[in-house]
């Protein structure tokens, strides 16, 4: 527990000198964005997820998936979704036709470059959308996990 606590507090330091080296002005909904995805980051791991990347992009197509990680034997590409408030549409239905078209860009992608040694075969996957929500009221984010979202639309 003491060694999750380090980790996490050593990479939250660590995003926290990305941020102001990179950008001082950037806009608050990327700010709250990026703060989302790091407390999602967290809150998987809690839940037991074997957390293998964060924000993979790649060079031959628009998009990225936000994390992945090994939940048991299935792969997780997972979307996160940050809201401040819900007076707007629910997080989890941002992901529209678009974004999801993008993600199996993406996860071809990422699958494609799984080395074949370890994986002859393409492992079982399943794609996922958690939303972070920050209420002013409450001193945490609320957390509301979508396991198996579809990838069609």
């Amino acid at each position: 527990m003491l060694a999750a606590r380090v980790t996490q507090t050593a990479v939250r330091l660590l995003d926290r000198i990305a941020r102001k080296t990179a950008s001082k002005k950037a806009p608050a909904h990327l700010r709250s964005g990026r703060r989302g995805e790091e407390e999602a980051y967290f809150y998987l791991r809690r839940r037991g997820y074997v957390m293998v990347a964060r924000n993979f992009p790649t060079a031959r197509h628009h998009g990225e998936i936000d994390l992945i990680g090994w939940d048991k034997d299935v792969l997780c590409l997972v979307e996160v979704k940050t809201r401040t408030t819900r007076d707007v549409k629910p997080a989890a239905a941002a992901v529209d036709r678009k974004k999801r078209r993008d993600i199996k860009t993406v996860l071809r992608d990422y699958l494609s470059s799984l080395p074949k040694k370890h994986f002859p075969e393409p492992p079982q996957w399943r794609f996922d959308v958690i939303t972070v929500h920050y209420d002013q009221a409450a001193a945490h984010p609320t957390f509301e996990l979508f396991q198996n979202a579809a990838l069609s639309s």
